[in-house]
């Protein structure tokens, strides 16, 4: 009798266990699998993030979906992810949604990016001012010709990366104030196929994030630079040589290149798993690195301010 009460402790110490052992979260700060959600602007960035964390962290794993910002957003709005990488921080009205689904996010500046317009490298047109590029995105110039002074003609075919993503927004409220874009606008899947488009059409301009032609060490979009340009911009009307700036860091630090915004990191995690030991890393010194070499602004690391070269 003893020993059939024993046994039914046994089995019940062990069930006890199992259950509250498929409860417990699989994940640590340095171990598990989980997903997370990024802007596909920023997708050169995240997946280097990624992948020294993952070289430092054997048993982690992290699997990024980019898809454009109001997509990343609602991911998180949803519970399908605890981490999303956004240009903007949530709304009052989304915190107070998560709050109250007792998910209480925080957001954290990691860095200040650039837009960053190219030209075809045909294109003899190298400045330009946002009052010229407000018209242009509202579809009140058409041609190249109604602004520049190179005798270049031909009809403007602006492409942007997604139609949902961070960039089309802060042309919206950063550089046309609210007024709806142009109707005429070409919207393509993500920023490399904005750069190979603007590579084989002499008329376009595409507006992308300067991160995709900043790193040196990126191959695939540095295969880009030969057949296109990057254009310098202006806070004013008539651009000059002397009041236009391209996006370089130094520029992007001193606040003189016109066309930045901040990048956030978004996390809802109630605990102390991957999502946020991955936050850590990026907020680190080595994360902020990263960042650093990639061409845009750190949130935490010093800028050297050097002579710069025209190499965009």
């Amino acid at each position: 009798m003893r020993n059939l009460l024993y046994i039914i402790i046994c089995i019940a110490v062990l069930a006890s266990c199992n259950s509250k052992n498929s409860n417990s979260p699989d994940d640590t700060p340095t171990s598990g699998v989980i997903a997370i959600a990024s802007d596909g602007c920023f997708t050169p960035i995240i997946e280097e993030e990624i992948a020294v964390f993952e070289s430092l962290y054997k048993e982690a794993g992290i699997v990024p979906y980019f898809s454009g910002e109001t997509e990343t957003i609602n991911r998180l709005l949803h519970d399908s992810t605890r981490l999303a990488i956004a240009s903007r921080p949530l709304t009052q009205e989304e915190t107070e949604y998560m709050n109250g689904r007792k998910l209480f996010p925080k957001s954290i500046h990691i860095a200040t990016d650039a837009i960053a317009l190219i030209t075809n490298r045909q294109n003899t047109d190298s400045l330009i001012g946002i009052p010229v590029l407000k018209d242009i995105l509202t579809g009140k110039i058409k041609d190249w010709e109604e602004f520049t002074t190179d005798n270049k003609s031909g009809k403007i075919e602006v492409v942007f990366d997604n139609p949902n993503s961070g960039t089309v927004r802060y042309a919206i409220d950063s550089i046309c104030g609210g007024e709806p874009l142009s109707g005429n606008l070409h919207a393509m899947k993500d920023n490399r196929q904005v750069m190979d488009y603007v590579s084989r059409t002499p008329g376009a301009l595409g507006i992308i994030g300067v991160n995709w032609i900043s790193n040196p060490l990126d191959s695939t979009c540095m295969s880009f630079l030969d057949d296109i340009k990057v254009m310098a911009v202006s806070r004013y009307r008539k651009a000059t040589v002397t009041n236009s700036f391209k996006p370089y860091q130094a520029y992007i630090a001193l606040k003189e290149y016109p066309m930045t915004r901040s990048v956030y990191l978004i996390l809802s995690e109630p605990r102390m798993g991957l999502a946020s030991g991955f936050t850590t890393f990026i907020t680190s010194d080595r994360g902020q690195r990263i960042i650093l070499k990639s061409g845009i602004l750190p949130a935490t690391q010093p800028v050297r301010l050097v002579n710069v070269r025209d190499q965009l």
